[in-house]
């Protein structure tokens, strides 16, 4: 289920309105990583001043580019964990129209829906944001005591609440918050699967620019293969409405 959600994001790249929000999905999200990469340049120039004088030798002006360039490697590093509250933060703005294009495409026959308000988008976002952040904060100690397992960790703790966000997000646009909350529950498991696999990308620089966007195709596939395979006798929200 969940891999075949994901190819169906996959191969939707080709649809220009699904084209479209990947596009500036992506732009977003480098604009982000550049915001971040900019502000620690300038922390690192201050530092330096921009060169360095040796005894005998004099200024060597280039150890600023050399840095420069090392900062460089160390951004697309860091990208691995910058990329998780990036992630949850594009989620949040693009949600609805990918879940949009990915209902035109391959279930045309739902009946629409009224996007979620901005405020309480905003409000959930800010929500997710703080409590990613702050477990992602915690997590660094337990790293510090536990190096050999940190990836496996970090995998484990962002695919849980990155797989909470996204599929919470997605399906409070059919079941409404409570509903949604219920259906998360019921599939405790899956979801968190669903969010390691979409973490596990998230660690590969360059790649990463691109889950974000994917992830919210993915788990909108997957909350209606999970609404098509509810017991018959419960209803059906996407077909009450």
């Amino acid at each position: 289920m969940i891999f075949s959600s994901f190819f169906k994001a996959v191969g939707q790249m080709g649809d220009p309105r699904f084209r479209r929000v990947l596009f500036l999905g992506v732009i977003l999200t480098i604009a982000l990583l550049a915001g971040f990469y900019a502000l620690f340049l300038t922390l690192m120039n201050e530092a330096v001043d921009g060169s360095l004088v040796l005894p005998v030798i004099g200024e060597v002006t280039w150890i600023g580019d050399l840095l420069g360039w090392g900062s460089l490697f160390l951004m697309l590093f860091l990208s691995i964990f910058l990329m998780v509250p990036v992630a949850s933060a594009i989620t949040s703005l693009f949600l609805d129209e990918v879940a949009s294009a990915v209902e035109a495409k391959h279930y045309p026959t739902l009946p629409s829906v009224t996007p979620t308000p901005f405020y309480e988008s905003l409000r959930d976002t800010l929500n997710f944001l703080g409590i990613l952040i702050g477990a992602n904060l915690v997590a660094f100690l337990i790293y510090a005591i536990l190096p050999f397992a940190a990836i496996f960790i970090f995998w484990g703790l962002n695919g849980f609440l990155l797989g909470r966000e996204y599929f919470q997000i997605a399906a409070m646009r059919r079941l409404g918050r409570a509903g949604a909350k219920q259906a998360r529950k019921e599939n405790f498991g899956l979801i968190w699967l669903a969010g390691c696999l979409m973490a596990l990308p998230l660690t590969v620089p360059l790649l990463n620019l691109f889950i974000p966007i994917l992830g919210a195709a993915t788990f909108t596939h997957l909350f209606h293969e999970i609404e098509k395979r509810r017991p018959s006798g419960q209803t059906n929200p996407d077909r009450a409405r």
